[in-house]
């Protein structure tokens, strides 16, 4: 099965919420965070398998990190605050919007030897952690096999 990676880099740190905060980022695996690494790793990488499909002759993408419906497919990198007994309380999250992704790069993502790749930068432009809907030019996406 094809792989989903994403590379974060640029960070805004650990502390980046204040002085005491313990900010960390994972990717969303259905309702849960996981491979949760503290927000000044750089880069940060996660990985989850993914399917492009053909749905109604549209590709489509399937996997246990894309959430949403048809046409409006994403992945969810979350942002929380992790508590002394390794509790993580999410606080914020990214969405890495799949219909962004041109068709072509899709396509080519198929195959078990091939990695749906998106990069993009951690930080927002006032230095906290990146949230909302991210669309290119905020995120670059491309395929390598593996």
């Amino acid at each position: 099965m094809p792989l989903l990676r994403v590379v974060g880099t640029d960070p805004p740190g650990r502390a980046c919420c204040g002085p005491q905060s313990n900010v960390h980022v994972g990717i969303q695996i259905r309702r849960d965070p996981d491979q949760v690494v503290a927000a000044d790793v750089d880069p940060a990488t996660f990985t989850a398998e993914i399917e492009v499909v053909d749905r109604d002759g549209m590709l489509d993408l399937r996997g246990p990190c894309v959430q949403g419906r048809p046409g409006d497919r994403f992945v969810y990198l979350t942002w929380g605050e992790v508590d002394a007994d390794g509790g993580f309380e999410m606080f914020r999250r990214a969405k890495l919007m799949f219909d962004a992704v041109d068709a072509d790069t899709l396509a080519r993502g198929r195959g078990d030897d091939r990695v749906l790749e998106a990069r993009l930068g951690l930080t927002d432009e006032v230095g906290q952690p990146r949230c909302a809907a991210v669309r290119p030019p905020l995120v670059t996406w491309s395929v390598t096999s593996r």
